[in-house]
C-alpha cells in the first residue's frame, strides 16, 4: 500500500490500528485531508467511511454501534485499509467499489458501465405520484427513459404490480448491468430492456407513465466536474451547452407516446432555470422531493401539445 498525504501511510496504519473505531477514525481523517467530493450514496466523510468499512467486513450497513470495538484479524485490516486507500488515491465512487448502490431499502449492482443511481425521481415513485395514479394498479404500461443500471424501471415495476415496463438506454454496456438488476428482482417477465436513443425504438408504443433521469449537465458543469464524478460514462451526464439537449428531445415527442391522462416526470436537477429558459411556455409541476421543490417536473399529456 502506497503512502497518504501529509506522511501518514495506509502501510503504517495497518501496524498501529485494531478495531472498527481505529478504522473509521482513521478513514474520516484521510478523507477530510484528502478533500474528497462524495454524493455517491453519502454526503460526507463519516458515513461513506462507515459505509465501506461495513461493507468490507461483511457486516450490516446500518449496524456500526455493535462492531465499533471489535478487534479485526491483521487480513481483515489489510482489506479494509486496500479498500479506503483507493478510495483516497483513485478518488472512486464508493459504489464502483463496493459494486452495489442503494436507493433507500433497495439494494441495485452497479460499475462504470452506468451513472451511480442517485435520482430523485425513486422516492417519488413511492410516494409523489398518487395525486395522478391514485390506483398503482390501474397502471398498465410504463416507460423509464435513460435507465442506465435499471433502477428506476425496476421501482416502478415494484410499485405498479400490473404494470409492463419499457427501460430504454442507448448504451448496451448499460443495459447489460441494468439485465443484472432485473433478474436480481425476479422481474423479466414485466421490465423489457430495450437498446434505443430515446423514443427512436419503440415504435408507436404508448404509455400512461413516462419517467426519465436523462443527461443534464451542461458544458460548463462538465468542465467542472470533480475527479468522481469523471469515473462516470460521459455518455449518462453530458447534455449539451445548457444541459437541455436530451430534455428537448423528450419532450418534443413525449406527447405521442402518452395515452389520454398520461403523465411525464423528468428529473433536471440543478437545472430548473435552464429548463426555464429553453421552454419559457410550458408550465410544468414542480414535484417536492427529499431534496428540493425545484429537481424533477411533471408534464400532463395535454400541457405537452
Amino acid at each position: 500500500m502506497s503512502g497518504a498525504r501529509g506522511g501518514y501511510s495506509f502501510a503504517d496504519a495497518a501496524e498501529h490500528l485494531r478495531s472498527v473505531r481505529d478504522l473509521l477514525r482513521f478513514a474520516v481523517s484521510r478523507f477530510e485531508e484528502a478533500r474528497l467530493t462524495f454524493g455517491h450514496g453519502s454526503d460526507n466523510a463519516y458515513d461513506e467511511a462507515a459505509y465501506l468499512i461495513l461493507h468490507t467486513l461483511h457486516l450490516p450497513s446500518q449496524r456500526l454501534e455493535p462492531f465499533l470495538d471489535a478487534a479485526l484479524l491483521p487480513g481483515e485490516m489489510r482489506e479494509v485499509l486496500n479498500v479506503l486507500e483507493r478510495r483516497v488515491t483513485q478518488r472512486l465512487p464508493a459504489a464502483y467499489i463496493t459494486r452495489e448502490a442503494w436507493l433507500g431499502d433497495y439494494r441495485f449492482r452497479v460499475d462504470e458501465r452506468v451513472v451511480v443511481p442517485r435520482s430523485h425521481i425513486a422516492g417519488l415513485i413511492e410516494e409523489g405520484l398518487s395525486a395522478w395514479l391514485p390506483d398503482p394498479h390501474a397502471v398498465g404500461d410504463a416507460l423509464d427513459l435513460c435507465t442506465g443500471s435499471g433502477c428506476l424501471a425496476i421501482l416502478l415495476a415494484l410499485e405498479f404490480p400490473a404494470a409492463r415496463v419499457d427501460a430504454v438506454d442507448l448504451s448496451a454496456d448499460a443495459l447489460e448491468v441494468a439485465r443484472s438488476n432485473v433478474r436480481d428482482y425476479g422481474l423479466e417477465g414485466r421490465v423489457t430492456l430495450v437498446q434505443s436513443d430515446l423514443f427512436a425504438g419503440l415504435a408507436d408504443r404508448r404509455y400512461q407513465l413516462i419517467v426519465s433521469n436523462p443527461p443534464y449537465v451542461d458544458v460548463q458543469a462538465m468542465r467542472d466536474l470533480p475527479a468522481e464524478y469523471r469515473h462516470e460514462p460521459k455518455l449518462g451526464l453530458a447534455a449539451g451547452a445548457d444541459g437541455m439537449d436530451i430534455v428537448r428531445r423528450i419532450l418534443d415527442r413525449a406527447h405521442g407516446h402518452l395515452l389520454p391522462g398520461g403523465i411525464l416526470v423528468v428529473e433536471v436537477g440543478s437545472g430548473r432555470a435552464a429548463f426555464e429558459g429553453a421552454f419559457p411556455r410550458l408550465q410544468p409541476t414542480w414535484l417536492s422531493t427529499r431534496a428540493g421543490d425545484d429537481l424533477v417536473f411533471l408534464l400532463e399529456r395535454d400541457r405537452l401539445i
